[in-house]
């Protein structure tokens, strides 16, 4: 069984304005899934559905299944129970995940706390520099001290990305979560979702318009356009030998792609 099954998923706002139409998709454990669109495609709307926020007022139908559990069928606090635990989330900006007016290592623990995945000072200091230190942060200690205004951008996406997988989530949802950071920087960060996946088991599903992005997760993609899915496939072979027309235009739009 697959860890996360979407189908026939629908999105419409009111006005109406209709965001996703009949989307289909799968991903196993320990898997990715790159979500790849222009702005506007519905990948965003496909991924804050399958965290139970689709929008307010929206009208969802057909079926998202996290290890056979009917999330659409779940009221709020069942869902908030699943987020964080089961689902990490990693925006595109950190400082949406980020309290700026406390420490790392006390939102941290706060969570930890909150979903009983340590007790007792000791045991959840022990584990927020664990956390800090899986996350790619050489030095756990000074982080956890510091405010989020204190660290540089990568270092508040490797915190964001600490907080996300707190609890060892199953599946990590990340919404263009190296837009604002140099490229180097932005490989380190993408590098980080594949180590996590080897050692941690956690399945990515990753939201992006940046066809490097999809190239360094590899997986599968799913190529998005007024909100359908027109191609997906291994990124591999999509990103190299696109079989529609529209991913065949992104190919060759990307200044980075293959010549």
């Amino acid at each position: 069984m697959s860890l996360l099954e979407v189908a026939g998923l629908g999105v419409t706002h009111p006005g109406p304005v209709r965001a996703v139409a009949d989307v289909s998709l799968t991903l196993d454990a320990g898997g990715a899934l790159v979500l790849l669109g222009e702005s506007g495609s519905g990948k965003t709307t496909v991924a804050r559905t399958v965290l139970g926020l689709p929008g307010r007022g929206a009208r969802v139908t057909g079926s998202v299944r996290l290890a056979g559990t009917d999330l659409l069928a779940l009221d709020e606090r069942a869902l908030s129970r699943i987020r964080g635990r089961r689902i990490g989330y990693v925006p595109q900006d950190p400082t949406a995940a980020l309290d700026p007016l406390r420490r790392i290592g006390t939102q941290l623990a706060e969570v930890l706390r909150r979903h009983r995945i340590a007790r007792g000072r000791r045991a959840v200091h022990a584990e927020v520099l664990r956390l800090l230190a899986t996350a790619g942060l050489s030095e756990p200690e000074r982080i956890a001290r510091a405010h989020p205004h204190e660290l540089s951008g990568g270092l508040r996406q490797r915190a964001a990305i600490a907080l996300a997988v707190a609890c060892g989530p199953d599946l990590v949802v990340a919404d263009e979560p190296t837009t604002a950071l140099d490229a180097l920087v932005r490989g380190r960060i993408l590098d980080l979702f594949a180590t996590l996946r080897a050692d941690c088991g956690i399945a990515l599903l990753l939201v992006t318009h940046d066809l490097a992005a999809a190239r360094r997760v590899g997986g599968e993609v799913a190529v998005m356009r007024e909100g359908r899915i027109v191609e997906r496939g291994p990124a591999d072979r999509v990103l190299s030998s696109p079989a529609h027309a529209f991913t065949a235009a992104l190919v060759a739009a990307d200044p980075g792609g293959p010549r």
